[in-house]
This record gives C-alpha cells, sequence and structure tokens, in this order.
C-alpha cells in the first residue's frame, strides 16, 4: 500500500511524499510499527501527517531539516521576495502572484516557515543533510508510539482552505438581491471555518477583476471562462461569523493550527504559505462555533446572527457527504429560519447536489460543480444558479446577469 501511495503521490505533484512513502514501505521495522496501529489508523497519509506534525512541532528536529533541505534543492535559483505585497491600487489586470505572508510571524522554531529556512542553515555550517526516507524511516522506528500517538483519533484534513474565489462574488450578489447593507456568515461542516475570512482576502482574477482588501495578507488567484463578469459590489459588513459542525477546531489552538499544517505535503510551500497565512487571519477574529451535527445546530447557528442582519449560511462541497434525506432536512431548516427574516444560502456544489439549485441542465459528475444562491422569506424560495466552477473554485465561469 506505501509503495503503491508513494508512486501516485510523486505522479500527484508531492515527490518528497512519494519518497517517504517508498522508504517505508522498504523498511520491514517501520511497517510493523504501522501495523500496530488499528487498520483504519494505517493510512498513509495520516503517518505522513503525524511525521510531518512531530517535525513542525520539533520533536523530530532531524527530519524537518531533511524535509526542508528537499526542499531547498528543489526551489527555484531566483526566488521571489516573500514579503512583498500587492499595491493598495491594484491595477486592472494582476502582472504578479500577490505575497501570502501572514501578518504575524510564526512563533514556534519549528514553525512551518522555519523548517523552510533549516536546511539553509545546515549548509551553511557543512552538515550533510540525509534523505527524508531515510530519516522518516529512524523516525518511525525510533518514535513509533509518538507516531501512533498522534495518529489516534485524528483525520486528514489536507484541504481546509477557504473557497475565497468563488464565495465573494456570490455573498456580494445575494445580499445585493435581498439589500442588505450588514450580513452575518455561517459556515457549515469545515473543521476549521475559513470561509469565514472571504471578506478579509484580496482575490485576483484572470480577466483583469480584484475583489477585496489590496492590502491583505491572504492574496489568491482564480482563472475566468467565458466573458461573464463578475459582481463589483462591495461586501457589505460582515457583523457576525458562526462555525457549525460536529468536527470543528480552535483556530486559535496551536496543536490543532499545526496538525491542520502537517495535512498539507511538506513540500507544497505555496499552499503551505497561504494556510499559515489564512490561519492567522482568522485566529485574529475567531468565529463563534456551534458544535454538533449540522442538522441539530444550524437552527442556533443562524439564530447567533443579529435581528436586522441577514444570515448568509455557506455551504462549499459539504453537502454531498449528506443523504438526500439529510439535503432535504438541511433546506428545511433555511426554510424554518426564515419566518422572520430573509436568510440568504450561497451554495458550491457538485451538480444536483444541492437541492432546489437549478444546474443550467448539466448532467451529474460532469466535473465541475454549481455555483447557486437562494433566497428563503416567508416559506417561499427563490434559488437560481450564478456560476459553474472547476479545481475547488481555483477556476469559475460566472452566468448571472448583474
Amino acid at each position: 500500500m506505501y509503495r503503491r501511495f508513494g508512486e501516485t503521490e510523486e505522479a500527484k505533484g508531492s515527490p518528497l511524499s512519494g519518497q517517504v512513502a517508498i522508504a517505508l514501505s522498504e523498511s520491514a521495522e517501520a511497517l510493523q510499527v504501522i501495523e500496530a496501529a488499528p487498520p483504519r489508523r494505517r493510512h498513509p497519509s495520516l503517518v505522513l501527517a503525524a511525521l510531518h506534525d512531530l517535525a513542525l512541532a520539533g520533536q523530530a528536529p532531524a527530519l524537518a531539516t531533511a524535509l526542508a533541505a528537499a526542499n531547498a534543492s528543489t526551489a527555484p535559483a531566483t526566488p521571489t521576495d516573500p514579503s512583498s505585497k500587492p499595491s493598495s491600487k491594484p491595477s486592472s489586470k494582476p502582472s504578479s502572484k500577490p505575497s501570502s505572508k501572514p501578518t504575524s510571524e510564526p512563533t514556534s522554531e519549528h514553525s512551518a516557515e522555519a523548517v523552510a529556512d533549516a536546511p539553509l542553515r545546515g549548509a551553511a555550517s557543512g552538515v550533510r543533510v540525509r534523505s527524508a526516507g531515510v530519516v522518516a524511516v529512524e523516525v518511525m522506528v525510533g518514535m513509533g508510539e509518538l507516531v501512533l500517538g498522534r495518529i489516534a483519533g485524528r483525520k486528514v484534513r489536507g484541504d481546509e482552505g477557504g473557497r475565497h474565489a468563488v464565495l465573494y462574488p456570490a455573498v456580494t450578489e445575494v445580499a445585493r438581491r435581498v439589500g442588505a447593507d450588514a450580513i452575518g456568515l455561517i459556515d457549515v461542516g469545515r473543521a476549521a471555518a475559513l470561509n469565514l475570512t472571504v471578506d478579509r482576502v484580496g482575490i485576483s482574477y484572470g480577466n483583469g477583476q480584484f475583489l477585496g482588501p489590496a492590502e491583505s495578507a491572504v492574496q489568491v488567484l482564480a482563472s475566468v471562462v467565458g466573458d461573464g463578469l463578475l459582481p463589483s459590489t462591495v461586501m457589505p459588513k460582515v457583523v457576525a461569523r458562526v462555525a457549525v459542525g460536529d468536527e470543528l477546531v480552535d483556530v486559535t489552538g496551536a496543536d490543532e493550527m499545526r496538525w491542520l499544517r502537517a495535512c498539507v505535503p511538506p513540500d507544497q510551500v505555496a499552499r503551505l504559505a497561504r494556510l499559515e497565512a489564512e490561519l492567522a487571519l482568522a485566529a485574529a477574529d475567531p468565529p463563534e462555533q456551534v458544535p454538533g451535527a449540522v442538522l441539530d445546530g444550524l437552527p442556533e447557528a443562524i439564530a447567533r446572527v443579529p435581528d436586522g442582519v441577514l444570515p448568509v449560511v455557506m455551504t462549499t462541497w459539504v453537502l454531498s457527504g449528506f443523504g438526500l434525506e439529510e439535503r432535504l432536512r438541511f433546506l428545511q431548516r433555511l426554510d424554518e429560519a426564515a419566518t422572520r427574516r430573509p436568510v440568504a444560502w450561497v451554495s458550491v456544489e457538485g451538480v444536483g447536489v444541492a437541492p432546489g439549485v437549478p444546474t443550467y441542465g448539466d448532467r451529474r459528475a460532469s466535473g465541475h460543480s454549481i455555483l447557486g444562491v437562494s433566497v428563503f422569506e416567508h416559506s417561499s424560495l427563490h434559488a437560481s444558479g450564478v456560476g459553474r466552477c472547476w479545481l475547488r473554485g481555483e477556476m469559475l465561469a460566472w452566468l448571472a446577469t448583474t
């Protein structure tokens, strides 16, 4: 299993994870440690995340150095300046990728940035750095109990970044339709709830449009398909941020946030840097949390949005984990909450997954998702599709007339 996983990871864009997985597959001692874990805890992605977590925590410094050395060996010869930021007056067409450096530096010696610097210090001192695969095997064999302790009760969360590029225009559009000048954002079913920072992120689109604050520490890029222009409406004031779900994590908790970083392959440096920046942004204004099953907690989450403020519920590839009956009950919960005031729902889900949202006649499993906006008010539902998106929101086509 580990060799097959390693070969797959190399093909998917993480050669370093592939190297480590293959090294583990070739060590009988390492495999013996892994087999001591419950069957569902033995998956390579979980074990590799545990090893990465030990490196980030400073408990496996040799592995941290080896991982960073591997990154340094494949880094561009002339890296861009990580401290650069976009101009406060962005041009009509972005010319380069904005910085995603967080506003506050990580304090741990073995944070993601510190790990990235480790090989440079090692090379300067003349120390020969061994391969990450060799060191990972040593850590697995010598620190097996620590590794197994890391994976107990954990899940791999390698996709926790916010879906800002598709959410920003949809949230502003649904607020415009309702006439709301203040909104409360509710993120459904995502552990870190990073969608809740959508109003504080700068977004450069491939058609030259720019939405959000240019001075933000989080800057993202997205491609645009077709000629449709995204709505340029300014995001209304966000007065509430609420997360609801049964696997929520504390964005101010050092251990939980380090685990999120550990779930990202260590050689995906740009992705790690963006996650660092998003976590710092979220920690600066932590959301309220309503833990528990989504269908049970959704009414309370909506109730936490003050009166006179439009609740905007956001789902991004969450409802696919619900059965049809649960999805219909989700719709019912939104309708029940809209007796005293409108409730908005922004959905980014696979074709046909979001009940009531038109799909442009597209077939299920078409390889893209539908971006929908819905308004519930006095037992009525007004739902429409506003676009399609691909690559988890990194490419979109805006189809609504605004």
